[in-house]
């Protein structure tokens, strides 16, 4: 082969390695491949900050706004509001204990399983019912997150039977001087049904240093519960963590799914300026999260968590500040190492759901990502929706193609719908019907 022809070559496969495809499905304009074609529609507009969404099986669509509360779009495209937060109006019902504040409020929602006998649905939510005198300053415990279950009624317009499941997620009350330091910070709040029929929820740091790698607190953790708040019985936390417990070491995970495949859980994942992460959840695993002042080789830090040094204000190269503070820390034996980590970047990295149906073709069980696109400093900035390829183990991927939906917003929330379509909550107010027709 001659020089020319070698150099286009290498081009070309340099070009299929970012398509995430076989070199040979790139260099024959994807032959042989059954790469679908992928539309989006608008399901409902005008929204204020919808934040997640979860489905029966005739497409009756239950989804939450953060400063709002609880709604269902029935399978005929109906809207009823059906449990609202303090000081909101039009719902059938609310909770004058729930609030909004930062990034806390009525975030996630998940169906049960046993939905068509019991017509039970979890939703996750900020509270000050449980706050005792905890919540006097930031640096105690302060019990603000809980999981609810309802019962719906058999025509959905309301919800009763109102249960706290989970009243002990800690919630950060006050300021603190951190990047966006305001009270509700890094709040978790993904909620989902998973092999089983068990219930996760994942959990934020709430800008306590010691918070992680703490296992008598729930904040920077990701619990595996029943319906009714107990622990899986095979949960594995380390001896004197609380039983919930399935993996902890968290940042703020927003996003949880379970591949179709095999069930593994896998998370994505907040990074500080650096290193959003997909991981592979293993039972009473560590995710190496440990922003505590006065170790790992570090002295104080501003407000007694070192989650944004150093330099927690100012433009740096991603790399200096993952030495100092990483997200996955390698002094733990117990370390779940990243299946991937944004190429070193911190875009906020959310919300994430596997692709499921033959109508999307060579993206069949591929995670999808949304990704909210925060640039600073030197993080580029753009939002997107990535398709990622892990490998069968889930310590690494094999590509990752960009969705092309020709339009960027910031994608807070995604699920799959029962049409096997992609679900997608944007801030900006819209969720989104995102459609794969397979070309075959």
């Amino acid at each position: 082969m001659n020089i020319l022809k070698r150099k286009v070559a290498s081009g070309l496969m340099a070009g299929a390695m970012v398509l995430g495809l076989p070199f040979a499905a790139q260099a024959d304009n994807h032959q042989g491949m059954d790469v679908p074609k992928i539309s989006s529609s608008v399901v409902l507009e005008g929204l204020e900050s919808p934040w997640d969404m979860a489905f029966l099986p005739d497409g009756t669509m239950f989804f939450t706004e953060k400063c709002n509360g609880l709604s269902v779009r029935t399978s005929d495209g109906t809207v009823h509001k059906l449990y609202g937060m303090e000081e909101t109006t039009g719902y059938a019902d609310s909770g004058d204990d729930l609030f909004c504040e930062g990034q806390a409020g009525m975030l996630g929602v998940a169906v049960d399983r046993d939905f068509a006998d019991n017509r039970r649905i979890a939703v996750y939510s900020t509270s000050n019912k449980y706050h005792g005198d905890g919540c006097k300053t930031n640096f105690e415990r302060c019990d603000g997150n809980i999981v609810m279950t309802f019962t719906v009624s058999e025509d959905l317009t309301s919800v009763s039977d109102r249960t706290d499941i989970v009243t002990d997620i800690q919630f950060k009350p006050f300021d603190s001087n951190q990047p966006f330091g305001g009270p509700g910070a890094h709040n978790g709040g993904r909620i989902r049904i998973g092999p089983g029929g068990y219930l996760w929820v994942a959990g934020g740091d709430r800008h306590r240093g010691i918070c992680p790698q703490d296992g008598t607190l729930l904040c920077g953790k990701v619990l595996r519960i029943d319906m009714d708040g107990n622990a899986h019985p095979d949960n594995n936390p380390p001896e004197g963590f609380d039983p919930r417990i399935y993996t902890y070491g968290h940042r703020n995970v927003q996003g949880i799914d379970f591949r179709p495949s095999d069930g593994k859980a896998f998370t994505a994942e907040h990074g500080p300026w650096h290193n959003d992460e997909i991981t592979a959840l293993v039972n009473g695993g560590n995710a190496g999260w440990d922003p505590a002042q006065n170790v790992g080789g570090r002295g104080e830090c501003p407000d007694e968590y070192c989650g944004y040094e150093p330099n927690q204000m100012d433009g740096m190269d991603p790399a200096v500040r993952a030495a100092y503070t990483p997200m996955s820390d390698t002094r733990f034996d117990d370390l779940m190492p990243p299946s991937w980590n944004n190429n070193g970047f911190s875009q906020g990295t959310g919300s994430a759901a596997f692709l499921t149906g033959d109508n999307w073709g060579i993206y069949e069980g591929r995670l999808a990502v949304g990704i909210m696109g925060i640039g600073f400093g030197d993080t580029p900035e753009g939002s997107r929706i990535d398709m990622i390829s892990l490998t069968p183990s889930g310590l690494g991927i094999n590509g990752i193609v960009r969705m092309p939906l020709g339009f960027s917003q910031r994608f807070r929330g995604l699920a799959m719908g029962p049409d096997n379509a992609l679900y997608v909550a944007t801030d900006e107010g819209e969720i989104y019907r995102v459609t794969a027709e397979s070309m075959r």
